[in-house]
């Protein structure tokens, strides 16, 4: 029997029944009234994601600024701020003291007082005040002041004074050889210091570099030497190194040649991270055992790649922005820190530095008698790294023919490669023995690689894996070339341009990363166009491009005798202000111009895309 077929047969047939049977019912009657509401039924499940909020990025407008009147003394350099007294400290190289800016009205900036370090330091220490030289760095946390100052003699070990933020000396500690950043981290239990230890003039000292571990979390004003933890590389003079990490030629050692140059720390406090600028490298401290855990190199960026163009020379007529067979040596000054879903990635502003170490000499005789190699206006150079493609072949060293074949033949003409200012001790081949003594290649050396200062970017770099996920390539010289064009590539202390193609492009120098209404962004100095890059980078691998801002006034003729008309020359740090600390209730950036000698206010406005 096929019951399926029965099955189906019913299911079909049964409504034609009922259809067709009569029925003695009446009709039906009037609607009954609505009965009560019934209880809530359970939640549902959730339905796809979505958000009423307008998306938002941000906008930078300048408040003000204040003037020291100071042309190219380093008079406004590194900048931190107080939210209890809203003031600004900064620090002033060319006095050697700290300025302290009441910014309550950022509109009309103006100086509350100074801070005479090296006369506190050496009162609390019982020296005297000339064994100390200028203050290179300041942090603040909750009501208390860092100040990193460095020994009259640089590659003496230097100190970090304590203050409160009302200018009440605490204390001080000695630190390593030039100590050039300090910082808190942000649980505000330890300060870190990255010591540079460089060479003296003539490269016959040369200090270790170091970083130095404070502990105040007790408070800065009971620290003492025993608070004191330093650090040195010496472990790495046999090995350890990770990836190519660039020793000097004239080295005495891995350890005296690493020198440390900015420090940032991960979100919880656990980690910090130290760029090793020379080295084109990064250090990772643990600082829960207080200890280097690991060195290693950053690798280099490729300018023959689509979307890594640069322009190579200041005698081409202007903007040329091209593919060029040139590695970048990402080199980064200033480095910062955020978090990413649970990992911590830093941003590093890649400005690249070369070493030069000279000293006065009344003559050529007179620099010979000292043991300089070159003499030059009065200077006498003892080691310098740095040359000019087109130099290269003086000394007899000589170009790989895979190099000229990909360079073309004509790439040492001034409008080609020929001025671009490249890393003497990079891309040899063999024996190169002749480095070791002056730096500069002798008849003994082949190029076959060409390595420039710095990558003219920013990177942001996984510090799990060590690698890349993003590097802002050539942007910041094709906005800079859109936005000011024949300004592009001016130098800092001038108003003409493409002067800085052959050096290290725009040159960036700071970077600040802030938070702000839910979105990260990466705030870029560059040190000698000027102005301010902004990226959005809350999600690092797709991180955007925001604005421009650069407040110089290219139509000056004469940027000192005119330096109240000219505006802000030679960004050298950045410091956000979260909007609830900030006197406008908006987040307000400030930073310090260096050359120019100015603090300036900026106000960041929050904007619907």
């Amino acid at each position: 029997m096929n019951w399926k077929k029965i099955l189906v047969l019913s299911a079909v047939s049964l409504p034609l029944a009922l259809a067709g049977c009569s029925s003695d019912d009446g009709d039906n009657g009037a609607p009954g009234a609505t009965g009560a509401t019934g209880a809530t039924g359970a939640t549902g499940p959730a339905g796809p994601g979505g958000s009423d909020a307008t998306p938002t990025t941000i906008s930078l407008s300048l408040l003000g600024r204040y003037e020291t009147g100071e042309f190219g003394e380093s008079a406004a350099e590194i900048v931190d701020y107080d939210p209890a007294t809203r003031m600004t400290f900064v620090v002033n190289a060319n006095s050697g003291q700290i300025d302290i800016i009441d910014a309550s009205s950022p509109a009309a900036p103006t100086l509350s007082g100074t801070l005479d370090v090296a006369a506190d330091v050496a009162g609390a220490l019982g020296m005297e005040a000339g064994d100390l030289g200028a203050a290179n760095s300041v942090s603040v946390h909750s009501g208390t002041l860092a100040v990193a100052i460095e020994a009259d003699n640089k590659q003496a070990n230097g100190y970090i004074a304590f203050y409160q933020t009302d200018g009440t000396f605490l204390s001080a500690v000695e630190a390593g050889a030039l100590p050039d950043m300090v910082t808190f981290t942000p649980d505000g239990s330890k300060v870190l210091v990255a010591n540079e230890g460089e060479p003296n003039g003539d490269y016959s000292v040369d200090p270790e570099g170091s970083v130095t571990i404070i502990d105040v979390s007790a408070g800065a004003g009971s620290v003492t030497a025993a608070n004191v933890t330093q650090l040195d590389f010496r472990a790495f003079n046999s090995g350890g190194l990770t990836g190519p990490v660039r020793i000097s030629s004239k080295a005495a050692s891995v350890a005296a040649d690493l020198e440390p140059e900015y420090i940032a720390v991960s979100a919880d406090s656990g980690t910090a991270y130290v760029s090793l600028q020379e080295n084109n490298a990064m250090a990772e401290v643990d600082l829960d055992s207080n200890s280097i855990v690991k060195v290693w190199g950053l690798g280099y960026k490729n300018h023959s790649i689509p979307g890594n163009e640069m322009d190579p020379s200041n005698r081409d007529n202007g903007v040329n922005i091209r593919s060029v067979p040139v590695f970048g040596t990402y080199m980064p000054d200033s480095v910062d820190a955020f978090e990413f879903d649970g990992l911590t990635y830093l941003v590093t502003a890649n400005e690249g530095d070369g070493r030069e170490y000279l000293t006065d000499a009344e003559d050529s005789a007179d620099c010979t008698a000292q043991g300089g190699f070159d003499y030059d206006g009065g200077d006498c150079f003892h080691y310098l790294d740095e040359i000019r493609v087109k130099d290269i072949t003086d000394g007899g060293a000589s170009f790989d023919a895979d190099l000229v074949a990909l360079a073309g033949a004509d790439f040492e003409e001034d409008e080609q490669l020929g001025r671009l200012k490249v890393i003497a001790n990079l891309g040899t081949k063999g024996s190169c023995a002749s480095l070791a003594t002056t730096g500069q290649p002798g008849a003994d050396c082949t190029y076959e690689a060409l390595y420039a200062y710095g990558a003219r970017s920013f990177t942001i770099w996984n510090t799990r894996t060590g690698q890349p996920v993003f590097d802002s390539g050539s942007d910041f010289e094709v906005i800079t070339a859109n936005r000011l064009g024949e300004n592009f590539n001016a130098s800092n202390d001038d108003n003409a341009g493409d002067d800085r193609s052959d050096d290290k492009g725009p040159e960036p120098e700071a970077v600040e990363i802030a938070v702000i209404e839910g979105r990260t962004y990466a705030f870029i100095g560059l040190e000698r166009v000027g102005g301010i890059m902004v990226y959005d980078i809350t999600t690092p691998e797709s991180s955007e491009f925001v604005q421009y801002i650069n407040t110089r006034d290219f139509t000056v003729d004469d940027v000192e005798d005119d330096l109240a008309l000219v505006g802000d020359l030679g960004p050298e740090s950045i410091k956000v202000v979260a909007a609830q600390d900030s006197p406008t209730g908006n987040p307000m950036l400030i930073l310090g111009n260096e050359v120019s000698g100015t603090t300036s206010f900026f106000n960041i406005a929050v904007i619907a895309k």
